[in-house]
């Protein structure tokens, strides 16, 4: 059985364009996989961080001969190793992983998910048999494209190399697995230097607006502004409520689109009892466009919550302003940070 992807023009969206490839791969992906039978209990929407067990749909073994270029010598002499991981490590990656991400880990609903697909790996550093660094890495485009996802190190061990070492091994890693690799891509939230630009070409760069608010407030807010149903009418969305990995996407026009919008599903998080988290990537610069996107993701994602919601967008730097003032003055929601940003780069594989 064959199924036809959307066809999606980015012309008009006014992003680099190693951003729209990711953008239609993720499509192209979550509209394919939709199709295609879900285990019975894979839905984490409900679970917050509590994981369950799924058996596991691939075998993957570390080639313990496989060769590491020059790490560190403290590092070599502190004997890290490395593993696969697996539902038993979960405790002790959530132990590893406390206040990380200030409470919006997507990790827990994520990880047992990770462990199921077939192009991704997710690697374990440890340090006297103790895991002390994540990462994740899936490979896309036909093999050429390495994502680097989820890292994180132990507090006590940060500053000390591990990160670039868990990177290092795990592109070669992936070299083993896949001869045809071309690139890394990552995001990054932190301040880029001069060093970080020699060694990672700039894709685009995004603004992070975070807000908050309580499911119920929001419901009413938007009954009072006279937004009802009719919020949609003038969009193409995706065509099902349960994607795979809990993800929407939403475009003003499926043939010529001017803006285009992937959100989560809401899932918990650990900030506290009764949080939800939505992650919604905005692309294009067309501000009204942005906002009605921005509603209709509210309006589905939050019809049937109740509690807490962090909602985090990414969307073209200028943007954010009007739009925060927009959260802000229409909508009362909670403005939680000041502008920051986030950095899609990457670099090549040699």
């Amino acid at each position: 059985m064959s199924f036809n992807t959307p066809k999606l023009n980015f012309s008009n969206l006014a992003i680099p364009a190693g951003t729209a490839v990711e953008l239609h791969q993720e499509i192209a992906e979550a509209y394919t996989l939709v199709h295609q039978p879900r285990p019975v209990s894979s839905d984490h929407r409900d679970q917050g961080h509590h994981r369950r067990h799924h058996p596991r749909c691939f075998n993957m073994k570390i080639d313990t001969n496989l060769t590491m270029p020059q790490l560190p010598e403290a590092l070599s002499q502190a004997g890290l190793q490395f593993t696969v991981a697996t539902e038993e490590d979960f405790d002790e990656i959530m132990a590893m992983s406390k206040d990380i991400y200030g409470g919006l880990d997507y990790l827990p609903t994520r990880y047992t998910t990770w462990l199921q697909e077939t192009n991704r790996m997710v690697i374990l550093a440890r340090k006297q048999g103790k895991v002390i660094a994540l990462e994740s890495v899936c490979v896309i485009d036909n093999g050429e494209t390495m994502l680097v996802e989820g890292l994180r190190v132990a507090p006590q061990e940060r500053g000390k190399g591990v990160a670039g070492v868990l990177l290092r091994f795990c592109t070669e890693l992936v070299k083993s697995k896949y001869p045809d690799v071309k690139v890394t891509r990552l995001t990054r939230d932190d301040q880029l230097g001069p060093k970080d630009f020699q060694k990672y070409r700039l894709i685009t760069k995004q603004g992070i607006l975070l807000v908050r608010f309580r499911a119920e407030d929001l419901k009413l807010r938007l009954s009072e502004l006279g937004l009802g149903g009719d919020i949609q009418s003038s969009l193409s969305t995706s065509s099902s409520n349960s994607l795979p990995k809990d993800i929407d996407w939403m475009v003003d026009d499926v043939s010529n689109p001017t803006v285009a919008s992937l959100c989560t599903f809401p899932f918990r998080v650990p900030i506290g009892d009764d949080w939800y988290y939505l992650n919604i990537d905005m692309f294009g610069k067309d501000l009204d466009l942005a906002q009605q996107q921005f509603l209709c993701h509210l309006q589905r994602h939050t019809a049937t919550l109740k509690g807490h919601v962090m909602c985090q967008m990414f969307l073209d730097p200028p943007l954010w302003k009007p739009m925060a003032e927009f959260c802000n003055n229409t909508l009362s929601v909670e403005l939680v940070k000041q502008y920051t940003e986030q950095c899609v780069v990457e670099s090549d594989i040699v």
